[in-house]
C-alpha cells in the first residue's frame, strides 16, 4: 500500500465540503481515489444550488474516480454477501480493495471491516 493514496468514502468529501479543517489538513499531500458511487451521491443531492455543484464539481476533479469493473464487481459481491453491506457500500469498499488503498470514512458501521481494508475511522 502507498502512503501517498487513500480512497475517500462519500461522507468524508461531504466534510471537507462543509469546511472541516482537520480533514483538509490530513488529506493535503494525499492522492485521493473515489468510487463513481460517490461522485453519483454527491451530484445527486437533491436541491443542491449552482454554486454548491461548481464546488463539488472542483473537489471530484481532485480525485481519480475510479469506475466499475469485473474485478470490483466481483469483490463487491463477496462484500455485500460476507459483510451484509448496502449495495453503494459493497462497491465502495470493493474499489478500495481492488486498487490495495487505505479507506477512510466517518462510518462506524464499516469498522467491523477494518482488519479486511487498511480502515481509518474518522470521528468529527
Amino acid at each position: 500500500m502507498s502512503g501517498s493514496r487513500l480512497f475517500v468514502d462519500t461522507n468524508i468529501l461531504i466534510y471537507l465540503l462543509k469546511g472541516d479543517s482537520t480533514l483538509e489538513t490530513f488529506l493535503q499531500d494525499k492522492h485521493l481515489y473515489i468510487s463513481f458511487i460517490t461522485e453519483m451521491e454527491l451530484l445527486g443531492f437533491p436541491n443542491i444550488s449552482s454554486q454548491e455543484e461548481v464546488q463539488i464539481k472542483t473537489l471530484l476533479s481532485q480525485c481519480v474516480i475510479v469506475d466499475l469493473e469485473p474485478g470490483i464487481k466481483e469483490l463487491a459481491i463477496s462484500t455485500r454477501k460476507n459483510y451484509k453491506l448496502r449495495l453503494p457500500d459493497s462497491i465502495i469498499v470493493a474499489s478500495a480493495l481492488f486498487l490495495d488503498i487505505p479507506f477512510i470514512t466517518a462510518d462506524k458501521g464499516l469498522q467491523r471491516l477494518e482488519e479486511t481494508l487498511g480502515l481509518i475511522i474518522y470521528e468529527p
